[in-house]
């Protein structure tokens, strides 16, 4: 989330669940169903630094009060988490590394890809200087520009600060995977496979997909779509979202990664989804009912079944909701 798309306030709802009452580090089910034996199922979200979520009395305790102690207090709770933050903004090896010795081990990072990387637009403000002093002069004065709009060495540079960033994760073994998360505009064609490619190759560490456009699983496209990420061992990446809309992808239970099973869960809040001006919080903010997260059970367990691990992130990151029912569907799992 941008610190522009982030409310100034948040007044607390008077029926939010659990508002007051975080689970004991010791009791915490997210980290027990991890450790269980056999396949490892991971359960976070997909933020820890939402507004509404470190708002005094919504989730963490008061004496949580730093970036520092936020992720610590989380990460005695959950074992994943997902970093949003980079995808705005390329992440820097100082703040990579802090997040690295502010968690346990066993704790898990999965990462957003930047923007550029997902044929998103970016704005040149954000990119480090010696990438701006790299685009062509027209390019400078742009509000934002694309991948496409970058020559070679800049395309590269934009690649290396990500990869050198994340290296302190991945030597502390604390990198799940980075999420490839493309836009609606994003439609299936040789082009968009080849981009996928490209890109996993650019990074040169494990990467997962996910789509935003209905028609990568329609009757024309969805056995094409799943046989290119098979062969590709491209974890694809299962979503839980309102259906109806052009964007909505369904839940298509398939593993195309021996290494990893991923779901996302968005929320099934139609009324928001594709919205104008609204800030993520807003446009995710569903709190699934438990009947909801026990469907999901014996969905997880035929993908875990498939998989060496399982990684399941709410974001639903509206206030707590996210971390209840990350908690929930982990005791539902034990």
């Amino acid at each position: 989330m941008s610190l522009a798309d982030q409310p100034d306030s948040y007044e607390p709802d008077a029926n939010r669940p659990d508002a007051k009452r975080p689970n004991p580090p010791a009791a915490a089910p997210a980290w027990r169903v991890a450790s269980k034996t056999g396949h490892r199922i991971l359960a976070g979200t997909a933020s820890w630094t939402d507004p509404t979520m470190t708002a005094e009395g919504v989730f963490y305790p008061r004496h949580a009060d730093t970036p520092k102690e936020r992720l610590r207090y989380y990460s005695s709770l959950y074992p994943l988490v997902e970093v949003d933050a980079t995808y705005y903004a390329l992440p820097s090896e100082r703040v990579a590394a802090a997040w690295a010795r502010r968690t346990p081990p066993g704790f898990t990072f999965d990462v957003k890809a930047h923007a550029l990387m997902t044929t998103h637009p970016t704005e040149v403000k954000r990119l480090p200087k010696t990438i701006q002093n790299m685009l062509a002069a027209e390019d400078r004065e742009k509000a934002r520009v694309y991948l496409r709009d970058l020559p070679d060495e800049a395309k590269e540079a934009v690649f290396g600060f990500f990869r050198d960033a994340l290296q302190a994760l991945v030597d502390a073994g604390k990198l799940g995977a980075v999420l490839l998360q493309f836009p609606p505009w994003f439609f299936p064609s040789n082009e968009s496979r080849e981009h996928i490619v490209e890109v996993r190759e650019r990074l040169r560490m494990p990467v997962t997909v996910e789509f935003r456009h209905g028609s990568w699983f329609n009757e024309k496209n969805r056995d094409r779509t799943l046989d290119f990420l098979s062969k590709n061992a491209l974890p694809y990446v299962v979503v839980d979202e309102p259906q109806g809309f052009k964007s909505s992808v369904p839940s298509v239970l398939e593993v195309t990664s021996p290494d990893l099973a991923i779901v996302r869960f968005h929320g099934r809040n139609a009324d928001t989804w594709e919205r104008k001006g609204l800030t993520p919080a807003e446009r995710f903010r569903y709190l699934y009912k438990e009947q909801e997260l026990e469907e999901w059970v014996p969905r997880v367990r035929e993908l875990a079944a498939r998989a060496k691990e399982t990684h399941l992130l709410f974001n639903n990151c509206y206030a707590n909701y996210g971390t209840t029912n990350a908690r929930q569907l982990a005791e539902l799992l034990l």
